[in-house]
């Protein structure tokens, strides 16, 4: 007999306030964004060719961490880069959207601990972790990033 889990209604997505909200919530993506390309390209063009894309980290008993944005695997970097509204960026500190509240607050707070500790994990396993944030990257200097110590 199937028994059906308790369904924690922060998980579900309250309807868009408007057709065009709608709308631009659908285009959101997930992988290939405007500054996920646009760090690639800058890691290419400054002579960094040869990273993953979206390479399944697991610990050392096989169990799955994460899939950075962009990864060496052999000099062990991870690099994420980070949309400012979704991770909630400390720097820049989007707003909170208006509609929806109670919908929001938990979701942005299970992203940030999310991205905490799949930091916090890497870290361990001996990675070198990098986020670039979205209102940085006019800033970003690839190779000053890639030879960090």
């Amino acid at each position: 007999m199937h028994v059906p889990h308790a369904i924690d209604m922060s998980d579900v997505s309250p309807p868009a306030s408007s057709p065009a909200v709608r709308k631009t919530m659908q285009g959101n993506r997930s992988r290939d964004t405007k500054p996920e390309l646009a760090v690639r390209r800058m890691l290419r063009g400054a002579g960094f060719p040869g990273y993953r894309i979206h390479w399944r980290i697991d610990d050392s008993e096989g169990r799955y961490i994460c899939r950075p944005d962009i990864c060496y695997p052999g000099r062990k970097i991870a690099i994420f880069v980070h949309g400012c509204f979704w991770h909630r960026c400390p720097n820049c500190k989007p707003s909170m959207p208006k509609t929806n509240v109670e919908y929001w607050r938990p979701k942005f707070e299970r992203n940030v601990e999310r991205d905490r500790s799949k930091h916090e994990r890497l870290v361990n396993l001996g990675w070198d972790v990098r986020t670039i944030w979205e209102c940085e990257l006019e800033n970003v200097d690839a190779k000053s990033m890639m030879n960090k110590d």
